[in-house]
């Protein structure tokens, strides 16, 4: 078929906007969408939605992206700066996302193509991407990027679009009642996959009823439905609301009447043996998983698999090949001072683009590298693919591309930046030269059969088998989540001290400069200075100035704090010494009294600060602040009022004395919820961000973002009446199977938890910490016989709180998070 090209004429009538400014520009091809401006690739073709959310406004960015060369915008209100853009062509509109949804869904109805949707509440990404690898042989198929299934994720997945493609397979979710509708307006579905219903979202809907039958919503308009007969409130909606009787029903089952009836269920080893009968013949496949959910996952992709007329021996075969699903971009730390970004269980275009902005966000290097293999099952003219994958790579600022696959290598003059090629994983490993990798940056993006994984191996930093993991999706989630507490105009302060909490400064303060975090604080100068060397451009505030450190501070445009007169004479001489320009003051940050007896200025020492800040030009105050004794204790509200109200009365003598605005701060994490009258200008975010909080209710809004793990180096059998550790300090009472755990002391495991009061878990269930710990590693008893060497052990996770691990060891999170050993691995995700 051959599709119009739209242009931005077209685009504001099928949008039913009104055309403002930039009359010559109407004409402009729109190939490209845009809601995201950190994420613009070509300005020349793109279109950009200035959506609005809780948190943010994309009006923000219009003359930021219009400097960048981007011409086109729809807007919900046209820019104040709009005669700063004589060639900018805005299209206004009511709402930017109902626009957004509107212009996908007329681009989804020029294609009459089969269409697979997919929602329920767990399974979704997995299905889509085993569909993907099962069906890819035989069809050019487009599916939705990663877990791009929201009101904002299905409109550009369905964006995608193109002629060359004979399948598509779109997954949608969503949150409350009222969203299904518009995500089936977009999708329209011609055959649906109905995973299951669990209890993500319970919260906003009456009951698992209504939720179901909110999620079926995408399915009123297919021709065939496929589900589990055996989920009783998925049948139950689907018989209430009349559907069974107007569409096809596809199913398979267990227990219940199925089309495809599963016999038997069988592991063998690693893998798993399904034996089903179909249409009155018995089946089989088998399936390298052996876990409930792939099971299940794996059900629907067999049931489509026979709706669409496969043959059953080609179906076991490709079954047998179903490899794992990367939910997420793992970051590590690797040799010679690099940063290595994995992502190499799957290999097309648009996950590209996607690992590659989050290689962008990693500014502790100016160097950076992609290791790529051959793009496999495009469906795309080898030329062009290769063509557009070299002016991505330009475009995201990437400086070397080392190629692995013989197509790429075919390709190679297509790159013009640093390149090498090989034509297999193997050879790679036999002839690169590893020490060219040095202080950068480099994502390791592969397709499954190529292997990434020794390259990944060889290229990180050796650590032990104790590994601390961040969960970056969830570090922002919860950022979001105090943001949305904030009253309109507050800033906020992140505070990435101590190492980040234990879980590494510049990798935190990266993924929080990305989403436009006001402020940084740490304790001490050389932490600024670490992160100002890996790129951090973000104003950062030191809270625990040293005598020795103003010079730095200086030169590295970190802004002290200032407490007290000695700290100000310091930096007064050091200002005086280093002769700075008259219109380069320092910013400073004042520190008050107010009932921590910590530091800070007192009442009583005001008017002589005043004055000393009042006439020296050099200073410039940059905010006031205080900190709150017991904000997060109920029983000392009225302490912290009268804190509050002292804040409010001393910071008003300062702030009165000058001209220019000067932030007032005083509430941390757990005030920022529960003291909403004292936000003032800023508010400093520190345990929050990591899902920690004192009140039930901000809990529940919050992730866990760290996980402590280890693994069993060794199993081993003691019969009674046998020490085990230093100290015989345990005493056998019975034969015990015990395991010996890589993480002691050293690594910020307590000896409090030895001898029984502390636990760990493996395969979910406790073992407790028997004799005392170790300084590098500890003893587990073991419950389980199926328990085996190598296998994983939870010190703490989403399902294993931190809060009881610090409360087992006498103290609390925090100390918990910055306790843990710098010796530990710390790896990040990134879904």
């Amino acid at each position: 078929m051959q599709l119009k090209p739209y242009s931005v004429q077209s685009v504001c009538q099928i949008i039913n906007g009104k055309l403002v400014g930039g009359k010559l520009q109407g004409n402009r091809t729109i190939k490209d969408i845009l809601i995201d401006s950190r994420q613009l690739i070509t300005a020349e073709n793109s279109l950009f939605f200035a959506l609005i959310s809780i948190r943010n406004n994309g009006h923000k960015y219009i003359y930021e992206l219009y400097e960048k060369g981007l011409r086109a915008f729809v807007v919900s209100q046209i820019p104040a700066s709009k005669n700063q853009m004589p060639d900018a062509s805005f299209i206004l509109v009511k709402n930017t996302l109902t626009a957004l949804q509107h212009l996908t869904a007329f681009h989804r109805s020029q294609f009459d193509i089969p269409v697979i949707g997919i929602t329920g509440s767990n399974g979704k990404t997995i299905i889509k991407e085993w569909l993907f690898q099962l069906l890819s042989p035989d069809k050019n198929i487009v599916r939705s990027p990663k877990s791009y299934n929201s009101q904002i994720g299905v409109p550009l997945s369905v964006w995608q679009l193109n002629p060359s493609n004979e399948l598509a397979i779109f997954e949608a979710g969503i949150s409350e009642p009222d969203e299904m509708e518009k995500l089936q307006l977009i999708i329209r579905p011609t055959i649906g996959i109905y995973t299951n219903i669990g209890q993500a979202h319970d919260e906003n809907f009456i009951n698992t009823t209504q939720k179901a039958g909110e999620k079926l919503k995408l399915f009123t308009k297919v021709d065939t439905l496929i589900y589990c007969s055996d989920h009783i409130d998925i049948q139950g909606v689907l018989i209430k609301s009349g559907l069974n009787r107007q569409i096809k029903l596809h199913t398979w089952g267990r227990k219940n009447e199925a089309d495809l009836m599963i016999q038997s269920a069988t592991p063998t080893g690693n893998a798993t043996l399904l034996e089903a009968v179909y249409g009155g013949q018995s089946m089989s496949i088998t399936i390298p998983f052996t876990d409930d959910a792939s099971v299940e996952n794996a059900m629907h992709c067999w049931t489509m698999m026979l709706l669409l007329g496969y043959d059953p021996a080609l179906i076991s075969s490709r079954m047998a090949q179903l490899s794992p699903i990367a939910m997420r971009l793992e970051l590590k730390e690797g040799i010679n001072n690099c940063t290595i970004v994995n992502d190499f269980y799957n290999s097309d275009f648009n996950s590209l683009r996607i690992a590659l902005d989050f290689l962008n966000q990693q500014s502790q290097h100016r160097e950076k590298t992609v290791i790529l293999s051959d793009i496999l099952q495009s469906g795309r003219n080898e030329v062009d693919l290769y063509t557009d994958i070299s002016a991505l790579l330009d475009a995201k600022g990437i400086n070397r591309i080392v190629g692995i696959g013989q197509a790429i290598s075919r390709q190679q003059d297509k790159f013009q930046m640093s390149r090498e090629f090989y034509d297999s994983t193997e050879e790679f490993l036999s002839h690169f030269a590893v020490a060219s990798l040095s202080n950068q940056s480099v994502l390791l993006k592969g397709a499954r059969k190529f292997e990434f994984e020794r390259i990944s191996n060889l290229l990180q930093q050796k650590a032990h088998e104790t590994v601390l993991e961040i969960n970056l999706n969830h570090l922002v989630s919860n950022l979001n989540y105090f943001r949305s507490k904030l009253t309109a105009g507050t800033k906020l302060m992140a505070m990435v001290k101590a190492f980040g909490y234990g879980s590494g400064s510049f990798e935190i303060a990266n993924i929080l400069q990305f989403h436009h975090i006001d402020y940084l604080a740490v304790a001490y100068a050389d932490e600024g200075v670490e992160l100002r060397k890996a790129g951090i451009e973000t104003p950062i505030m030191v809270m625990s100035p040293e005598e020795n450190s103003f010079d730095a501070m200086i030169r590295h445009r970190l802004e002290p704090e200032v407490f007290s007169f000695r700290i100000l004479d310091l930096l007064e001489e050091t200002i005086r010494r280093t002769a700075l320009p008259s219109n380069k003051p320092v910013k400073i940050h004042i520190k008050l009294e107010t009932g921590m007896h910590r530091l800070g200025f007192c009442e009583h020492q005001l008017d002589e600060l005043s004055q000393r800040l009042v006439s020296n030009k050099m200073l410039f105050v940059q905010s006031v602040f205080s900190h709150l004794a017991a904000s997060d204790k109920a029983e000392h509200d009225t302490f912290t009022q009268e804190q509050t109200e002292i804040f409010r009365r001393m910071s008003e003598k300062i702030i009165q004395l000058f001209p220019h605005k000067i932030h007032r701060h005083i509430l941390n994490s757990a005030g920022i919820c529960r003291f909403p009258e004292a936000h003032f200008d800023m508010v400093r975010l520190g345990i929050g961000m990591y899902g920690i909080a004192a009140d039930s209710t901000d809990k529940a809004g919050l992730s866990s973002v760290i996980s402590l793990r280890s693994t069993i180096s060794q199993i081993k059998t003691v019969p009674a009446d046998t020490s085990i550790g230093y100290n015989r300090s345990f005493i056998t009472d019975k034969p015990l199977r015990i395991g010996i755990v890589p993480i002691g002391y050293a690594d910020g495991l307590s000896r409090k938890l030895g001898n029984g009061r502390g636990k760990l878990y493996v395969r979910g269930k406790e073992a407790r910490i028997i004799g005392d710990v170790c300084m590098d590693m500890c003893m587990i008893e073991l419950n389980d016989n199926e328990v085996s060497e190598g296998d994983i052990v939870t010190v703490f996770d989403d399902h294993h709180p931190v809060e009881t691990f610090a409360h087992d060891s006498e103290t609390i999170p925090y100390e918990i998070f910055t306790g843990i050993s710098r010796r530990v691995k710390r790896v990040y995700f990134y879904e």
